[in-house]
């Protein structure tokens, strides 16, 4: 028997209906049956799992393998006992609920064959809500770094993996790990890789989020889960030495596995269990979150962390809350820089340092605009001089001297559509003020409250209303939204030329001021009137 290009492991556990489409894609593969082998393990499924393998087993002798077992509680054992039947150049781990495009292992056995690829990874996409990184499907590469790219935040074990790397390094996954069982696996095959390729041009790869969540990394309990991390964690700090490059790894694990278990369900837990995961943070804190990775980590993640890591749980449960029910705090300004006024801030019996609550430049955009509210809106007039009385909601305290509110000409970038607000080029200052400002802390200490008087000038313009404000030396345009509030009514106004001014909000509901003469030249009116008449002699003629 000749030997297959690939042998495709498919750990199995209670996956129908899903674990059909799977199976099918798997026959259905475009590099063919006579260079593919399938090793199928059951591990104890109860829901008609294992009928259905011994199905396409039946159906397709020379091609798919078929083992049954007792369960052993996750994915590592059955994968490690395929691994042992794995006859292929290369091998592929697919999740029983999962399915591949058509042409996916073709091409990632060519990409490998072409490029002396130990590691290929297909480019994968969710299904039914389930969530995928995409910033390392950007592009293909032939050759990519652990350390230099968005790998780190990719380590499911789904990808094409050379078996002489394999069987020489002997990875297997670890069978007390319920959940991240294929991490320390992935890790250390691209530790150990000659190279790792992207390939990006066609989607390999279909992750599905079963209807009832039912997924393995949906039920596992947090103290399960940081168990896992740490095991992790502990298995890639004995592959790479302490420093940069385990710094670009260790990012992902505290980004998103630690970053995980400290979110708003962390308050329903009971107090024991939520003692024991902030000690258990506290112990992958203390060894491996370095300067480095604090001063690059997200200032919400951060205090986070450093309330888990004293030991703060109460201060930790009320930021949760807080956050949950009145959105992120205010900045608090001070002296030129800008700290996020979190739970335990200069707290004396918390003891933790003011950099753990400093914005470092991460996410104020979003932060601001969201912060930014619209109380009232209305126009005061005094003979032919009309202004827009603002009232807002700023989402700072401390020094706002230099918050102002200007009309902006044009439509914010589109850079700015997703957090609604940008950071302005380095060196630049806020406008100047024009119009009346003053400003002072809302009855809860919270927030600021701007009330604004903007002068509106005559002419023939549509202009978007802005808040400017310097945070921490960079300045941030901020639009101001509607958000549903009455606006007030369109008006006549002017002197020698009357003009017409109306305030509306836009299709992204921003406010925009728009100003018109009511009235033109004869010349004008007589051009417009052409125009008309053209067009309506056009749509006769045909």
């Amino acid at each position: 028997m000749t030997t297959p290009d690939v042998t495709v492991v498919v750990a199995v556990y209670n996956t129908m209906p899903y674990l059909t489409e799977c199976l099918n894609s798997l026959a259905g593969q475009s590099i063919g049956r006579d260079r593919l082998q399938v090793v199928a393990v059951n591990d104890g499924s109860t829901d008609g799992s294992g009928p259905e393998l011994d199905r396409f087993a039946a159906k397709y002798p020379g091609t798919f393998t078929v083992l049954h077992q007792a369960n052993s509680g996750g994915p590592a054992a059955p994968s490690n006992r395929a691994l042992e039947l794995a006859t292929g150049r290369y091998v592929y781990f697919i999740g029983s609920d999962d399915y591949l495009g058509e042409e996916a292992l073709e091409r990632m056995v060519a990409c490998a064959d072409q490029h002396g690829s130990d590691v290929v990874v297909g480019k994968m996409v969710g299904t039914n809500g389930r969530y995928v990184h995409q910033k390392l499907y950007a592009q293909s590469d032939p050759d990519i770094s652990l350390y230099e790219s968005s790998l780190p935040f990719t380590l499911a074990n789904t990808k094409l993996f050379r078996r002489e790397l394999v069987e020489k390094h002997k990875l297997r996954f670890p069978e007390d790990m319920p959940v991240g069982s294929d991490q320390p696996f992935t890790i250390e095959a691209c530790v150990r890789a000659r190279k790792i390729s992207v390939l990006a041009d066609y989607t390999c790869y279909y992750a599905v989020k079963r209807g009832d969540s039912s997924n393995i990394t949906y039920r596992a309990d947090h103290l399960a889960r940081l168990d896992c991390v740490a095991k992790i964690m502990a298995h890639t700090a004995g592959l790479i030495e302490a420093g940069p490059k385990r710094d670009a790894v260790f990012k992902r694990h505290f980004e998103w596995e630690v970053s995980k278990l400290l979110q708003k369900d962390f308050v329903s837990l009971d107090p024991d269990t939520r003692r024991q995961v902030c000690k258990g943070i506290a112990k992958l804190l203390d060894a491996y979150f370095t300067d480095s990775l604090r001063d690059n980590t997200g200032v919400t993640r951060r205090v986070r962390f450093g309330l888990a890591q004293r030991g703060a749980v109460d201060e930790l449960s009320r930021a949760l809350t807080d956050e949950a029910e009145y959105g992120a705090p205010p900045f608090l300004l001070e002296a030129g820089r800008a700290f996020a006024a979190y739970p335990g801030f200069r707290d004396s019996t918390i003891g933790l340092a003011d950099r753990y609550y400093e914005v470092l430049g991460e996410g104020v955009a979003g932060r601001l605009a969201k912060g930014t509210k619209l109380e009232s809106a209305e126009w005061e007039q005094e003979g032919t001089k009309l202004s827009l009385a603002l009232v807002l909601r700023l989402g700072v305290i401390g020094d706002t001297s230099s918050a102002v509110v200007a009309l902006a000409q044009g439509a914010m970038p589109q850079s700015a559509d997703k957090p609604g607000a940008r950071r302005l080029p380095a060196g630049t200052r806020p406008p100047d003020a024009v119009g009346e400002f003053s400003a002072q802390e809302t009855e809860d200490g919270r927030r600021t409250r701007l009330t604004a008087r903007i002068p509106i000038d005559p002419g023939n313009a549509k202009r978007g209303v802005r808040v400017y404000i310097d945070v921490a030396g960079s300045v941030y345009e901020i639009p101001v939204r509607t958000d549903g509030l009455p606006m007030p009514l369109a008006r006549r106004w002017g002197g020698v030329v009357p003009h017409r001014v109306a305030a509306n909000g836009n299709p992204k509901g921003r406010l925009v001021i728009t100003t018109a003469p009511l009235w033109e030249t004869k010349s004008g009116a007589f051009r417009r009137m052409r125009r008309k008449l053209s067009r309506l002699k056009r749509k006769v003629v045909r």
